[in-house]
């Protein structure tokens, strides 16, 4: 088999790195070639800090692999937790091969990982035998030959989980729901819609429901607006709309003309809408918001850079108190507070108020908080965020405390 020396200007690197942990999520598509995303200043320096001195020992896993063949499947986060005790920090992973790596928001299935402890330190790498070597001369398969690396880069977390909540959930406003256009009546006197039937709504008065230029329009709808309540403080900080299923418009909203005893009577025409997707059944009165556009967002798992005292408000879902591993709940901090997405926070469970009846005399006491997990923001709004539950060792509960990694 032929080798092939990579250079900057073919630009065929093999972009090998655990690091930078990012992936780029859309509703249905996971696209890491689409952008390369900043590293800020303060990452790169704790890389190349990281680079020239390798990871202390002490920071690897207890059962950190020697040699690891990336597989389809395989999730940046779940390969970092492989090689280091506290994933969240991938600038040092990143560090331990910044020498080799091109763009380090990329990893692909096949690439082989080799960790190099010797001198009491851990670097990372993709050749066999440390950071010597030819530079980056290696062999090809007739498989890599011709199969694109584009849509194979790895992300950091199983996109099917996050991509639902990135359309689904919304905070808004007292008003914001209200405000919006709203289903009036079903086709064929139906009260209860689902995938598949036509349905009609109307806007506001005086922002009637319309056609407008260009690509069809789909709609998102939502009933409710379920207060969000600060567990400490009271504060609502905002509603969260229930999601029931999306929309298109067929037809906009028009009025007609008739003269009754002549005089002329004004009829409101309401839109016609397909319904395309449905997660619950729908009825007049839910509401209709716009489908916001395809966001491609980069996810870099990482602590926050200032202290984080916050809470958890809610598990997402109906009736649904506890949270399980790779659940979603919403928390009382967001941009506002400095939460952004990709930040990691650990999970403090809030411990008990009891009586003590084993003493002299009967006394209230509180268990300790004790850290029950990790879960990371993949989604802010200004006071509140949703986040994923990545570990867990008990059930986090709402009113749960969270607090840096």
């Amino acid at each position: 088999m032929k080798k092939l020396r990579l250079t900057d200007r073919q630009r065929l690197s093999l972009p090998a790195t655990l690091t930078a942990l990012a992936v780029i999520c859309g509703c249905g598509a996971t696209t890491a070639w689409a952008q390369n995303y900043p590293v800020t200043p303060q990452q790169r320096a704790t890389a190349q800090q990281t680079a020239q001195q390798g990871v202390p020992l002490s920071e690897l896993a207890p059962n950190a692999p020697d040699e690891y063949t990336v597989k389809p499947g395989d999730t940046l986060w779940a390969i970092s937790r492989l090689y280091l005790l506290r994933p969240w920090r991938w600038p040092e992973l990143w560090g331990m091969n910044i020498s080799e790596i091109a763009n380090p928001h990329r990893i692909y299935p096949g690439q082989v990982l080799y960790l190099d402890k010797t001198g009491g330190r851990a670097r990372l790498t993709t050749r066999r035998g440390g950071f010597g070597g030819d530079g980056g001369t290696i062999k090809l398969s007739p498989r890599t030959r011709f199969d694109s690396l584009a849509g194979m880069a790895l992300p950091t977390l199983n996109p099917s989980i996050i991509e639902p909540f990135l359309s689904e959930p919304i905070v808004v406003d007292a008003n914001a729901l209200d405000a919006a256009p709203r289903i009036v009546a079903g086709n064929d006197s139906r009260v209860l819609l689902s995938r598949g039937d036509r349905a009609y709504a109307r806007g506001n008065a005086d922002s009637p429901l319309v056609e407008a230029a260009g690509p069809v329009q789909n709609f998102r709808i939502f009933r409710n607006a379920t207060p969000l309540k600060d567990p400490g403080t009271g504060e609502i900080l905002g509603y969260e709309a229930q999601y029931l299923g999306k929309a298109r418009l067929q037809r906009g909203e028009t009025t007609t003309i008739e003269t009754v005893e002549d005089k002329d009577v004004i009829t409101v025409v309401p839109a016609s809408i397909d319904i395309i997707a449905s997660r619950e059944e729908m009825r007049a009165g839910d509401r209709l918001l716009p489908e916001p556009p395809r966001q491609l967002l980069s996810y870099v798992p990482r602590a926050p850079s200032t202290q984080v005292e916050g809470r958890i408000i809610s598990v997402y879902g109906n009736a649904v108190q506890f949270a399980a591993q790779n659940q979603v709940v919403a928390i009382n901090k967001g941009t506002r507070d400095g939460i952004d997405n990709g930040h990691v926070l650990a999970i403090m469970k809030n411990g008990e108020t009891l009586l003590d009846r084993t003493g002299a005399r009967k006394e209230t006491i509180k268990l300790p908080n004790e850290r029950i997990g990790l879960l990371m923001v993949f989604r802010t709004f200004e006071k509140v965020s949703y986040a994923l539950v990545l570990e867990i060792n008990d059930t986090p509960r709402a009113g749960d405390f969270l607090v840096n990694p």
